[in-house]
């Protein structure tokens, strides 16, 4: 969040997407999260010179096939069915001065389990500071997913019932649902790197974060660099606020990072990869593939 730049910043702080290196860049990344479900993400950023630069996102999530389970049928109707959480994204940044970056994400949101959907439009805004003061001492701020309710309608709402007074037959009735709160946070992240020599340099960073659906999290993170060749990574997350649960077990899963990467230019196009891995109490881990090209 702190010292993402170009494409790849679009998704942690649109204000980063201003400092491209190249003209074009584009990544995909995949994560395995929790309970067999996958979330896919891509994004494209176009440098627009003095003007700045543009970016556009997509980002997927699959939950597989659900068995369709009723009053009469709690084992299941032999059916399935499968949700469709999409989040398309349009993102503007710009390097004001050679320190500082600003950058915006506008999002539209649309989510559909079997006959009910929800359109929601939501709103990234991100700064980044450069050299505070101290080189190579970073600052970064960002607010995500501000918009307004988003709120479920369609024909699955709709229930078989008898009145009270017993005096019509059965009816159909229409169930209206609550509307819900975008999941909003603030973010705001400190990072210092450290350049040994020409070939070996290391960074330290730390963010806070605010979230309107759960206690506040705390990041720590470090990275290693090798001729802007190959790079490890670790971290360590967690939410001192959290309580335990009825049963005496912390109620926050996540806890340790781990990750490696490879950047090299090829012919004047720029390649990197990436791998992360993030620990979960009572699940299997994410695993997270990312690759991206720059020319």
């Amino acid at each position: 969040m702190v010292f993402a730049n170009g494409v790849e910043a679009i998704y942690w702080n649109p204000a980063g997407l201003g400092r491209m290196s190249r003209g074009v860049e584009g990544m995909v990344s995949s994560m395995t999260y929790m309970a067999d479900i996958n979330i896919v993400y891509g994004a494209l950023g176009f440098s627009a010179g003095e003007f700045g630069s543009l970016g556009f996102s997509v980002k997927s999530v699959n939950f597989g096939n659900i068995p369709v389970t009723t009053t009469l049928f709690p084992d299941g109707t032999g059916e399935n069915y499968s949700p469709t959480y999409i989040t398309l994204g349009a993102t503007y940044a710009n390097a004001i001065t050679d320190r500082i970056s600003v950058g915006f994400t506008a999002n539209l949101v649309t989510e559909r389990i079997m006959s009910l959907s929800a359109t929601g439009i939501a709103f990234n805004f991100g700064i980044q500071y450069a050299n505070l003061g101290i080189q190579g001492l970073n600052l970064g701020v960002a607010v995500k997913n501000i918009g307004a309710n988003m709120q479920y309608g369609g024909s699955n709402l709709q229930v078989q019932a008898q009145a009270n007074d017993a005096l019509r037959g059965t009816q159909n009735y229409l169930i209206q649902a609550a509307a819900s709160e975008m999941p909003s946070n603030l973010e705001i992240g400190l990072g210092y790197t450290r350049k040994f020599d020409e070939k070996n340099s290391a960074t330290l960073g730390a963010i806070f974060r605010n979230n309107n659906y759960q206690e506040d999290e705390y990041s720590v993170g470090g990275e290693y660099s090798f001729a802007d060749l190959f790079f490890v990574r670790g971290g360590y997350v967690f939410a001192p606020q959290v309580t335990n649960d009825a049963a005496g077990a912390k109620g926050y899963i996540f806890d340790y990072t781990l990750g490696a990467g490879l950047h090299y230019d090829v012919g004047g196009v720029d390649l990197g990869f990436d791998y992360a891995y993030r620990h979960m109490k009572y699940f299997d881990g994410n695993n997270v593939i990312t690759l991206r090209v720059g020319f």
